[in-house]
């Protein structure tokens, strides 16, 4: 893994201000990694050719699906 970098995320994480605005903090083979604040509601959607991986640091982040709902938190 040479030239891979060490990120720590709640370090880059509290470099944003904004709400909704993503930024991305590196690659990882051909995905970008990015991170973004929210808050309140956003409007269910999907993308036809990508995938999204979402870890919570901190607080709670409420997913409603069509046929459940899962509540993901920070690991404990």
């Amino acid at each position: 893994m040479a030239g891979a970098a060490k990120i720590n995320l709640a370090e880059k994480l509290a470099l944003v201000d904004e709400r909704w605005s993503p930024r991305v903090v590196g690659d990882v083979n051909d995905v970008q990694v990015k991170l973004v604040k929210l808050a309140g509601e956003f409007v269910w959607h999907r993308h036809e050719a990508e995938d999204e991986l979402f870890l919570v640091l901190r607080g709670r982040l409420v997913m409603r699906f069509r046929d459940r709902e899962e509540v993901l938190a920070p690991a404990s």
